[in-house]
């Protein structure tokens, strides 16, 4: 049924409890595991007034958030190769975390998507945004959403 499925992670609660679940998918299915961590990029400040950095700073900064992300992600593929799930880490850089996911199951040409939500309703929703939402309106591809 599904080949390959891709698990967005942040390392936090919830991201985690979408992780187990996919491996268990995944070996259910026997399908390869994609986990995909989105590091964000070390916003500049615009406006003046703001605090800026030199660029040494930033990438220092830059480099350790992709070393945190590299982590978290291969942490979850040791979790899914000592449950005999075939997996690859991977880690991007972007600022659009939702866009980023579509663009990765696209380019490992996965056909699900699991990952997690955190239920936001009402004002909480349009303040904060949803990763997931997004993910769900804009995919073409099936999304499995835990709570």
């Amino acid at each position: 049924m599904y080949r390959r499925i891709l698990v967005p992670t942040d390392g936090s609660t919830l991201s985690r409890k979408a992780t187990r679940h996919a491996i268990g998918l995944a070996g259910a299915l026997d399908a390869e595991l994609v986990v995909l961590n989105v590091v964000p990029r070390y916003p500049t400040a615009y406006f003046e007034g703001g605090v800026s950095l030199e660029s040494s700073q930033v990438a220092r900064i830059e480099k350790q958030w992709a070393e945190q992300g590299q982590a978290v992600a291969a942490q979850v593929q040791a979790a899914a190769t000592a449950a005999g799930v075939k997996a690859k880490a991977v880690t991007m850089h972007a600022d659009l975390v939702a866009e980023t996911i579509l663009a990765a199951a696209r380019r490992h040409k996965c056909d699900l998507v699991v990952m997690a939500s955190h239920g936001r309703k009402g004002l909480k929703r349009l303040l904060l945004g949803s990763e997931t939402q997004h993910v769900l309106t804009h995919g073409t591809i099936p999304v499995l959403v835990l709570r």
